[in-house]
């Protein structure tokens, strides 16, 4: 479990699964995402998510909010699997309800997950990276506010993704421990 001043990253709970599902529904958080989630493709990622905290000690943890206990998405680190040349990196990355938006939850919780990454007593990460579609520049602002560096001979093609999609292009952002 991980703490900032105002949000809380822990391990997935049961109640987590309604509100979870509603932000994999929601077409406006889903905008970057080739579609949205149904309730049983969300429960699936709760158990896969969970699973890899459990196997690994980090993982894309759930957020709550401290002042309510609300249920705010995730935010936390991943070992990407969707591109071979992206095997054994990791990745942060995060899913934040709309509601959420617009109040630096999305960067807060990722710096306490950078700390942990880096810090001798987290993850000891070497590095981390990032992607997204290159049209989401939302998650890209997060990604510049904390220190990740953009070199477009990163950039790739989203495999899952056919030619000609919106949302195959996509950037890679790098943060290494030294820097």
């Amino acid at each position: 479990m991980l703490t900032t001043d105002r949000l809380l990253l822990r391990r997935w709970r049961d109640s987590d699964r309604e509100p979870f599902a509603a932000l994999n529904v929601d077409a406006e958080v889903m905008r970057y995402f080739p579609s949205t989630r149904t309730r049983a493709e969300s429960d699936a990622m709760i158990d896969r998510l969970d699973a890899a905290i459990e196997a690994d000690g980090f993982g894309l943890w759930a957020v709550e909010r401290r002042d309510s206990a609300t249920f705010v998405g995730f935010v936390g680190l991943s070992r990407p699997t969707s591109d071979p040349a992206l095997v054994g990196k990791i990745e942060i990355g995060w899913r934040l309800a709309r509601e959420a938006w617009g109040q630096g939850f999305a960067t807060e919780a990722a710096r306490e997950a950078v700390r942990f990454a880096f810090d001798p007593s987290g993850a000891v990460l070497p590095a981390l990276i990032s992607f997204t579609a290159a049209v989401n520049e939302p998650s890209r602002r997060v990604m510049r506010r904390l220190g990740m560096t953009h070199e477009p001979a990163d950039d790739f093609e989203h495999p899952a993704l056919p030619p000609g999609h919106a949302l195959r292009p996509h950037v890679l952002y790098r943060l290494s421990r030294a820097s």
